[in-house]
């Protein structure tokens, strides 16, 4: 049986209760990576442009395939015929009058041109849909990583601002004994106030992440789960930015863009040499001519139903167009080498981010490892000059800076460590191979 005298829990130690009650139950329900791009991937309306246009895109394809097939129309008409007396007699004439054609290409440079062009489009289209997809990863991905680093900001200026605020009240209390003077108290108070300011504005940034990922993927209350402890940041793959270059070249969907524009304005200047070529067509049409009236038969004409039925072979060559298809073939040749320079861009401009972006990730595991040492000393700095502070030997201003020391260490680790896994996406990115696997391969990082 309980005792009378057994007290409440102090509401210290009922804040903390609570708080480790919430942190668990928003834990429980953190969101993946994984799942917040599958949500994305159904809500975000950049990315379903782009797979709408896309998807529109194999229709256009099979709208120039028809040009190899046969065309077949109906064609009808029905007319009367009044003719002025001719001997005091009224004449009329009705006609009435259907009839099937039917045109089949047998030989049209022009639209083989054309279709050939059609499907490289397709494959432009299906090129804009992996780099919407890539981005989408991206963003998804900047959004999540940003919420924790807002988070650890936010956690690390509520820290400093508690040890901060903890040797303000030492300050006062040893002023008040008279072993310190009013200057530590006035520098406490002035780095705490600078603390709450920092505090009051992390906060307000974390607000602003949550919204923007919220606005992304479509939802609201999003959790993002930690980095897994001890963290272990993914390895960059091929040490060599060459080989990063050499994959681009073959892979980025920049580049295959525009090798597959080299190739349409190439299709481009053969379909305007194609103007110096005939074209051959089979046609053929069958029908039925019905005539009536008192008129019919004059001319040799007989009243009743005709059946006709004709077939053979069309043959168009241009002699003379106003020297139209000589220009537009000079016109189209400049456009190829216009195309094929665009290409060349594409592929520098592809190679240099794609160096930039592995030196950046180099650069980057470097710091992750130099910010571990550095944690690890300002965590021993400041317990030494914690001990100085108690026996006289450091004044309250070297636990302050020793303090604020720390705090941004962590900051800072905390950052580069988002900054790492972010770049080697974009690393694959840049090197055109991002895809929604490396999605799962982030997540194997993060707590579960």
């Amino acid at each position: 049986m309980p005792s009378q005298h057994q007290r409440p829990p102090a509401p210290r130690l009922r804040t903390i209760i609570l708080a480790l009650g919430m942190l668990a139950a928003a834990t429980a329900q953190a969101q993946s990576l994984k799942e917040l791009y599958d949500a994305a991937h159904a809500y975000d309306a950049t990315y379903l442009a782009a797979k709408a246009l896309a998807d529109s895109a194999q229709y256009k394809a099979a709208q120039a395939e028809a040009l190899r097939r046969p065309v077949v129309a109906l064609a009808g008409s029905a007319t009367r015929t009044e003719i002025d007396p001719v001997a005091g007699s009224n004449l009329s004439a009705n006609t009435g009058k259907v009839e099937v054609n039917a045109r089949h290409p047998l030989f049209n440079r022009a639209n083989a041109a054309t279709i050939d062009q059609a499907y490289r489009a397709l494959d432009v289209a299906k090129a804009d849909l992996e780099i919407a997809e890539q981005d989408l990863i991206v963003r998804v991905s900047q959004g999540y990583f940003d919420v924790l680093a807002a988070q650890d900001t936010l956690a690390t200026a509520r820290a400093n601002r508690t040890g901060i605020s903890e040797q303000l009240a030492s300050a006062k209390r040893n002023f008040e004994v008279g072993t310190a003077t009013i200057t530590d108290t006035r520098e406490a108070q002035a780095r705490f106030d600078l603390a709450t300011a920092q505090e009051i504005a992390a906060d307000n940034d974390l607000r602003t992440k949550r919204i923007a990922l919220d606005q992304l993927v479509g939802r609201t209350g999003i959790a993002p789960k930690p980095l897994a402890v001890p963290v272990a940041l993914p390895p960059l793959g091929a040490p060599d930015p060459e080989e990063w270059v050499l994959r681009a070249d073959t892979q980025h969907p920049l580049v295959r863009k525009a090798r597959l524009g080299l190739d349409i304005a190439k299709l481009e200047t053969a379909k305007a040499r194609a103007g110096h070529l005939p074209t051959v067509d089979l046609i053929g049409s069958v029908g039925n001519t019905r005539e009536t009236g008192s008129a019919a038969s004059i001319g040799g004409g007989r009243p009743g139903t005709t059946r006709n039925a004709t077939v053979g072979v069309q043959l168009n060559y241009t002699l003379y167009a106003g020297n139209s298809i000589q220009n537009r073939v000079s016109e189209t040749t400049i456009l190829e080498e216009k195309a094929r320079n665009d290409l060349e861009a594409s592929r520098r401009g592809v190679a240099q981010a794609t160096r930039q972006t592995f030196y950046g990730a180099q650069s980057l595991q470097a710091q992750v490892k130099a910010l571990e040492a550095a944690e690890s000393s300002s965590k021993l700095a400041l317990e030494a000059t914690q001990l100085g502070y108690r026996v006289g030997v450091r004044v309250n201003l070297d636990v302050l800076n020793a303090q604020t020391q720390l705090f941004t260490t962590q900051r800072d680790l905390a950052k580069a460590r988002y900054d790492t896994v972010m770049t080697s996406l974009r690393l694959r990115q840049a090197a055109g191979q991002l895809n929604p696997q490396d999605v799962q391969a982030v997540d194997a990082l993060l707590a579960r």
